[in-house]
């Protein structure tokens, strides 16, 4: 990716909200059922809401029950990048903004058709651009 964003810590702190900071920053989770898009069925294109990068479109977006938004598929293959995540005593599969690195989420295998993955985001790390469709 050509325009990615690099900025330091304090120049993120500046910007971003507190909870922003937190979840997009130093890969925090916000609580189930809390978020503003859990139940959000607005048209339009989920952006990265440090930088605005197009994420997932709306019509791919699905109730998993979850408590966060999950999406089955991402705008494009470069719209997002997948890192190994052992935190937690876990394995799992994180998803990061592909422009400037924030944490969205996790990406699961247990999905709807027709790509079997639940892309589960945070709301904090998205804003949806309305549009027609």
């Amino acid at each position: 990716m050509n325009d990615k964003v690099n900025k330091s810590d304090a120049e993120w702190a500046g910007e971003l909200s507190p909870e922003q900071f937190e979840v997009c920053r130093n890969k925090g989770t916000e609580r189930p059922f809390s978020g503003k898009y859990n139940s959000c069925d607005e048209a339009g294109t989920y952006v990265c809401s440090c930088c605005g990068h197009p994420l997932f479109k709306s019509h791919t977006k699905f109730d998993s029950g979850c408590g966060w938004p999950s999406f089955y598929k991402p705008v494009s293959e470069d719209s997002v990048t997948e890192k190994s995540d052992v935190s937690l005593f876990m394995r799992r599969t994180e998803v990061l903004c592909a422009r400037c690195d924030a944490h969205l989420g996790h990406v699961f295998e247990d999905g709807p058709q027709p790509t079997g993955l639940r892309y589960c985001m945070n709301s904090v790390s998205l804003d949806l651009e309305p549009s027609e469709d």
